[in-house]
């Protein structure tokens, strides 16, 4: 994996970028620059160990390439292009490609990746991002200057002045615990979209194309379940076996749910007698903890298990330093975790498989089930809908969340709105009270097609998935130095699965119906069929006890961005409500908590390369 960064200052800025990203490519790192335009690169090697230093020249000498990822069908490319190449990697193929079909060779690319090209033909610089957004990549662009990297913290690095908070994406954040494409929670720093490219001129002007979108569903009368389950398998295979693609060991975190259940399942019987490690976390809280199933699945196929066990003081002790590698809020209490795992990991290989996507593509969580049925409830009047949900919600106890979820989304007034309630801390309604009169901006106008479970996957895809989740993956991965690769995101796999219509993904009642029934074929009923827990943290006892100052301080003391910012009663009020024990508000303490954690970390802690 590489990473990359340019601007149109000195050496010494370079470095202070790659410096500032380290932790991503300890294994090397070079720096080029041309007039104007300078590129570093951090590397952390996964192909062709020796050689593929970067940034790399093309051998004509028109272009200039920085590159973070794996092209995982690069062997078959070198061999349909004609080009003398000088390196066994996949870096040198995209150079290739690019010098001999142009810019429209990354439509060729299987894999993970983001990467920057300089033309020294036309002076522009183009930036690329893989289609499903697995790997990040933002930039700054002022009248003089463009600056990119990796990670917001590489931008920083390269300006002598702080950015302020974008108080504009208050609002997202406070619907999504992240923010979505092409904003930040920094002002002046964008991310480029998912399957999106841009090309910065020498002129000034600035093209964005999509290169990539989703292809539209099969008609119901081409399919059936048989074609289905085979397709799905043929395709789950494929995507497994180019993920394993590297020079390195490759392990796979193992939750003992479908999705990593299934990828090492297919992982082994890939790889037969070779060694498999696989990795799992827990929380010493028997309502939450799935450790026996991740045993039962390694004991199944053969796999080498590793597991770590999480608790209070982690969360104090890495809360701080994680922050500062998110470059955000932390999006979720699970990412401490993940962290701890992703540092096990690292003891045993470079490169982990993870599951997530499964969801996204096949409906596994418990609202598209209820997809239908809300869509129909939204032809009720919105005022009254938001008005009886409200009031039922407030009579529900503490053991109701889910009921309680789902009357927030019965009442939201839009569609979208109701997409974003499903995993958001706070409703439309509860968001305006703690902005008090903050400048927002509008999250979205997705409508309801004839398809509502189509619609909600799409929404998914596009947001909840890139800026939430595979954010989170990747930081608290890269943190450790270790790459993350989520199989069930090959891209061939997510059109196929988005031509499959919505009856073979919730069917006959059951959620994510194709990818339990491939995953019959590799494991026993009792991991297929068992009830989804999710990767859960025990913050409700958390909050009331471990890190119940913590919480008063940050939220409510006098030196509080959060306080500060936000309406103040309406902060104590739901600490209150979560110490009487009533009610759990454990997810919207900790959606404040991690905004206040990030201001602390990166506005008022005197900014080095890192945390600790």
């Amino acid at each position: 994996m590489r990473q990359f960064e340019s601007t149109g200052v000195s050496t010494d800025v370079l470095r202070a970028m790659a410096a500032a990203l380290q932790h991503r490519g300890p294994d090397d790192s070079g720096t080029w620059s041309e007039g104007g335009v300078g590129f570093a690169h951090t590397r952390l090697s996964i192909i062709d160990l020796a050689a593929s230093r970067q940034p790399m020249e093309s051998v004509d000498g028109r272009w200039v390439l920085v590159f973070n990822g794996e092209i995982f069908n690069y062997r078959q490319l070198r061999e349909e292009l004609d080009y003398p190449f000088h390196t066994n990697g996949d870096t040198e193929t995209i150079l290739a490609g690019v010098s001999i079909h142009g810019l429209d060779f990354v439509n060729e690319l299987v894999g993970q990746f983001a990467l920057a090209l300089f033309d020294r033909a036309t002076g522009s610089v183009h930036l690329v991002r893989d289609r499903l957004g697995v790997l990040p990549l933002y930039y700054s662009l002022k009248p003089d200057s463009l600056v990119f990297g990796s990670e917001v913290k590489a931008l920083l690095a390269a300006s002598p002045n702080r950015p302020d908070v974008d108080l504009a994406s208050l609002d997202a954040y406070l619907s999504a615990r992240s923010v979505a494409s092409p904003h930040t929670l920094f002002a002046g720093v964008s991310k480029l979209p998912p399957g999106h490219r841009a090309e910065f001129s020498a002129d000034g002007s600035v093209v964005l194309t999509r290169y990539w979108q989703l292809p539209p569903p099969d008609d119901d009368g081409a399919w059936n379940e048989q074609r289905v389950v085979d397709e799905v398998d043929r395709a789950v295979t494929s995507a497994v076996e180019s993920a394993l693609v590297a020079d390195v060991p490759v392990g796979s975190y193992l939750s003992g749910g479908i999705d990593s259940s299934l990828i090492v399942a297919k992982a082994a019987a890939l790889r037969p007698g070779r060694t498999l490690h696989t990795f799992a976390a827990g929380f010493g809280d028997p309502r939450h903890d799935e450790l026996g199933w991740a045993r039962r699945v390694s004991e199944i196929v053969g796999s080498e298990h590793h597991a770590v066990q999480v608790d209070a003081e982690d969360f104090e002790r890495l809360w701080p330093k994680l922050t500062w590698h998110r470059d955000a809020p932390m999006s979720e209490p699970a990412d401490i975790a993940v962290f701890r795992l992703a540092e096990a990991a690292r003891q045993h290989v470079r490169v982990v498989l993870s599951g997530e996507g499964g969801d996204e593509l096949f409906a596994g969580y418990p609202k598209y089930r209820a997809a239908a049925v809300m869509s129909a409830a939204a032809r009720l009047p919105a005022g009254v809908r938001a008005g009886a949900a409200g009031l039922v919600e407030r009579r529900l106890p503490e053991r109701y969340a889910r009921q309680r979820i789902a009357l927030r989304v019965w009442g939201a007034r839009t569609p979208s709105e109701q997409y974003r309630t499903w995993f958001a801390p706070f409703t439309a309604s509860e968001r305006r009270a703690l902005l008090a009169g903050l400048p927002g901006r509008p999250l979205g106008g997705e409508g309801v097609g004839r398809d509502p479970i189509r619609e909600m996957l799409v929404h998914d895809l596009g947001s909840w998935l890139p800026d939430n989740l595979l954010e989170r993956g990747d930081r608290m991965s890269m943190a450790a130095s270790l790459e993350l690769r989520p199989p069930l995101l090959d891209h061939r796999l997510v059109e196929l699965a988005f031509r499959i219509p919505s009856s073979y993904k919730v069917r006959d009642g059951n959620t994510k119906w194709a990818l339990k029934a491939v995953a019959r074929r590799s494991l026993p009923s009792e991991i297929v069929d068992r009830r989804k827990v999710g990767f859960r943290v025990p913050l409700d006892s958390w909050f009331r006890s471990g890190l119940r100052d913590s919480m008063w301080d940050r939220l409510t003391g006098t030196d509080s961005f959060v306080a500060q910012t936000l309406d103040r009663q309406a902060i104590r009020s739901l600490l209150e409500r979560h110490e009487s024990g009533k009610f759990d508000e454990s997810s919207r303490i900790w959606t404040l908590m991690s905004l206040e954690v990030w201001h602390e970390t990166f506005f008022r802690v005197p900014q080095t390369t890192r945390v600790d």
